[in-house]
């Protein structure tokens, strides 16, 4: 099972219905299989999620933020990882906003060494 704890992630791919983009870098933690994040950058003012990370390494969670028009958002997300050449992970995710208007979407997030 992959471990997230401590990993930071960017945004490099969004769909046009996404708030998150190339600014915005998430903070990962994990304790046992429970995952968390704050995230924030770009249009993103702060945000955090929570969920399970399962055996093999998918992820699920729901996540909620403040975006820059003063607005809360949120949804639920699935991502799938794959591990890159030089050991980074990158996580594609199919995403759906469960506030207002219901509509879905897709992104990519690839971690960064520090």
């Amino acid at each position: 099972m992959i471990n997230y704890n401590g990993r930071i992630f960017v945004s490099v791919e969004n769909t046009a219905n996404g708030d998150v983009s190339t600014s915005t870098f998430f903070e990962y933690k994990q304790e046992g299989n429970i995952l968390s994040a704050t995230y924030g950058g770009g249009e993103i003012v702060k945000g955090t999620l929570i969920g399970i990370v399962q055996e093999n390494g998918h992820l699920q969670f729901r996540y909620n933020h403040v975006n820059t028009k003063n607005e809360i958002r949120g949804g639920k997300c699935c991502s799938i990882p794959e591990t890159l050449p030089d050991g980074r992970i990158r996580l594609h995710e199919k995403w759906k906003w469960t506030d207002g208007e219901h509509t879905e979407g897709e992104s990519v997030i690839e971690e960064v060494f520090r």
